[in-house]
């Protein structure tokens, strides 16, 4: 199976790179690397550097000859979503039509995109958030996410293209930049680490679902290998506040670190969870990874970075 991953230099989307090379495929990584990094890129995948705005990216993948397209390149920032609206939607609404398209009249056989869970349902009305769950996003970065599924909805009834949107939580594990400005579990462990000072948005009781990139990665190998279509989240079910998870990084690293309390952040919510049994019984996954195991897993691989 040719391949194509979108952001695959990037924490998520590499781990999923390798699966698939895992598995035999002939896989081409698409990414501007503006928070990748060529590092994350195994040797026998083949990378582009570009951005999927530009025209001769467009052409690229019209003339790839595709029969999967995995899309994992974005703005990931909610911040940023929230400062520049107009930027995020450029970057991740038109951005990824012209991928769709692209791949529509290249004959591409299903696109597999990443979603977001907590961002695209909001606040939750119901605990934990199964596919049926209102989307009612807070943030630009949610709003994007949510209409590039339901773009993905209308090229499936207009033009037939087969797509499955994954529906994440928080994602944690190897490869997550501790210098980034998303992406919690990394950041926190980098600061204990190096003896610095975390920083806590707001009171820190708002929780999250964390789930460990492993997991993300079953989830994705488990659409792209079958028929399945539509909604899937990928979550623990659990949620987990700021500060118990402080906590469960120093635990995780055996030692004892500082942190303190900062404004909250707008467009930052204050609750999400996901059911994710709607994928594990379909594609009869595994339960979760621990966040206790998951966590020993991220702050061993950060120790030596």
């Amino acid at each position: 199976m040719k391949v194509l991953v979108t952001g695959g230099a990037g924490f998520i989307a590499s781990h999923i790179v390798d699966a698939y090379l895992e598995r035999g495929c002939d896989v081409t990584v698409l990414d501007n690397l503006s928070t990748g990094s060529r590092q994350n890129v195994d040797s026998r995948a083949k990378l582009v550097v570009a951005d999927l705005n530009d025209d001769a990216t467009v052409q690229l993948v019209r003339n790839g000859g595709f029969d999967l397209v995995n899309h994992h390149a974005a703005q990931i920032d909610v911040r940023v979503s929230v400062k520049d609206p107009a930027l995020d939607a450029q970057t991740n609404v038109v951005g990824s039509l012209k991928l769709i398209q692209a791949a529509l009249e290249s004959g591409v056989k299903k696109i597999v995109f990443a979603s977001s869970g907590g961002a695209g349902y909001g606040e939750p009305e119901l605990y934990p958030q199964t596919e049926e769950h209102s989307t009612r996003p807070i943030s630009p970065y949610g709003c994007a996410k949510i209409a590039i599924e339901q773009y993905l909805f209308y090229y499936k009834v207009v033009h037939g293209l087969p797509s499955a949107w994954m529906r994440y939580g928080n994602v944690y594990g190897p490869r997550q930049r501790k210098d980034g400005e998303a992406g919690v579990i990394a950041i926190f462990a980098g600061k204990l680490l190096t003896g610095e000072t975390a920083v806590i948005n707001g009171d820190g009781e708002q929780t999250r679902d964390y789930v460990y990139v492993g997991d993300v990665v079953r989830a994705n190998m488990a659409v792209s290998e079958s028929e399945l279509e539509g909604a899937f989240n990928v979550g623990t079910g659990i949620e987990t506040s700021v500060n118990d998870l402080w906590a469960g990084i120093q635990k995780a690293a055996g030692r004892v670190g500082h942190a303190q309390h900062a404004p909250a952040k707008a467009g930052e919510q204050q609750r999400s969870v996901l059911d994710g049994s709607k994928l594990r019984k379909a594609a009869k996954l595994p339960e979760p990874e621990s966040l206790e195991a998951g966590l020993r897993k991220t702050v061993e691989w950060l120790r030596t970075r």
